[in-house]
């Protein structure tokens, strides 16, 4: 073996535990959607969260936006209102994801067209 394919190998093994890095943040059924959910809005309530997601139960939304705060990704803020609301938005390092989230989306709408045909 050549010390460049080493070089590679190694580079290769850094990328793929980055991804892993990743996808231990934001592994789950539901935490990119959250995200997107945020994102595309600037900030949310947990009831338009709940609301843009279907399927995802009350108390499964609370745990995963929990992880998310845990990770820096969204900021939970509540506020003085009879009743009290509860606004989430990204962080800026949250923010950070736009791009990932914006390249999922066109990922996603030109799988549909392959596998729908449309």
């Amino acid at each position: 073996m050549t010390d460049s394919h080493c070089a590679v190998s190694t580079t290769k093994k850094k990328q793929i535990m980055a991804v892993h890095d990743a996808m231990d943040v934001l592994n789950g059924k539901w935490k990119i959607s959250i995200i997107s959910s945020i994102c595309y809005n600037n900030q949310r309530r947990f009831s338009d969260i709940l609301h843009d997601i279907q399927g995802i139960s009350n108390k499964m939304l609370s745990k995963e936006l929990k992880e998310l705060e845990t990770n820096k990704l969204v900021k939970r803020t509540v506020l003085d209102t009879q009743p009290v609301t509860v606004l989430y938005q990204l962080t800026a390092y949250g923010k950070t994801l736009q791009t990932v989230i914006d390249k999922l989306a066109e990922w996603g709408t030109e799988h549909r067209k392959v596998i729908i045909g449309k």
